[in-house]
């Protein structure tokens, strides 16, 4: 009996590793998804995501009977407010993104997602009047100067990976504040982004330019699986998050921008200027001086 705790926090603790770390290596590995999809209108790609996705996440409710509680999220004014703000803030981002994937700037999507823990920090203590730590500022400064390297050298790109970080950034703020949980807040975010999905989708019908109907089969199930390649990872990051300390989660996010900035090197054949080494080694530094300093600060 003395050993059973242990043994299920243990076990608890690597299911949710395994979760978030799964999480994680999907969203790392969208570009692969988003690549073939290359020729069809970004907007199209978002309002799959939006119409798909809530299908699945109108499923995921009825199963665990979460009916009462996505009812009380619609018809709460306040909430609904904030859930319109952060659904505004997700469009924004997967818009960009997958604008930044089809048209060969992975680099600087990976380089906004490094950025996204560092603007964290810095909306923390404008809007939510969080003190800053000695390593906090550090890594904010180092950030700040690679970003103003890069844009010394009139970075065609550096919109992309600003515009990534500050969505984001705003997004999970807004979702901290709002009093929901995930799946419900999820659910209604895409409730309130589907008439606007839909009236897109069927303006670029209207005008011959839907891709859905296109006639390519792999466009078309690349379209129809948009709901599952979005859901999917977000449930598992839900699951992981319950289960992890948040330090461990703070360094496991750092995975997805790694992976796809290997992506963009490698694979992908982006090219990687001085400006852009000079810029990564000096958010990789404030990354690093920003991890340790908030381990250090879990052991006090």
């Amino acid at each position: 009996m003395t050993t059973q705790a242990p043994d299920t926090a243990a076990r608890s603790t690597r299911i949710g590793l395994m979760q978030g770390a799964g999480a994680y290596l999907l969203w790392g590995l969208l570009p692969l998804y988003f690549m073939p999809l290359r020729g069809v209108d970004a907007g199209e790609v978002v309002a799959n995501r939006v119409v798909w996705s809530l299908a699945l996440l109108f499923a995921i409710v009825a199963v665990t009977r979460r009916g009462a509680r996505l009812w009380l999220a619609l018809t709460t004014p306040a909430t609904l407010r904030l859930l319109a703000a952060s659904a505004a803030m997700i469009s924004i981002n997967w818009l960009v993104y997958i604008w930044a994937v089809q048209h060969h700037h992975v680099l600087e999507a990976s380089l906004g997602y490094f950025l996204n823990p560092l603007v964290n920090v810095v909306l923390g203590v404008v809007v939510l009047h969080e003190k800053l730590t000695r390593p906090q500022l550090a890594a904010v400064v180092l950030a700040g100067a690679g970003v103003l390297v890069l844009a010394s050298q009139a970075a065609a790109g550096l919109w992309i990976s600003l515009v990534l970080a500050l969505s984001f950034g705003l997004y999970g703020l807004i979702r901290k504040v709002a009093p929901v949980e995930s799946v419900e807040g999820l659910t209604t975010e895409t409730l309130i982004l589907t008439p606007v999905a839909l009236g897109y989708m069927a303006w670029l019908a209207s005008h011959g330019g839907l891709a859905l109907a296109g006639g390519d089969t792999l466009v078309t199930v690349l379209l129809l699986i948009a709901g599952i390649v979005t859901a999917i990872p977000l449930l598992l990051f839900a699951a992981g998050a319950r289960r992890l300390p948040y330090s461990v989660i703070g360094l496991l996010q750092y995975l997805a921008p790694t992976i796809q900035f290997g992506l963009a090197i490698t694979l992908f054949g982006e090219v990687v200027t001085t400006a852009h080494l000079i810029c990564f080694a000096l958010i990789w530094s404030g990354l690093g001086v920003f991890v340790v300093g908030s381990l250090r600060a879990r052991k006090v």
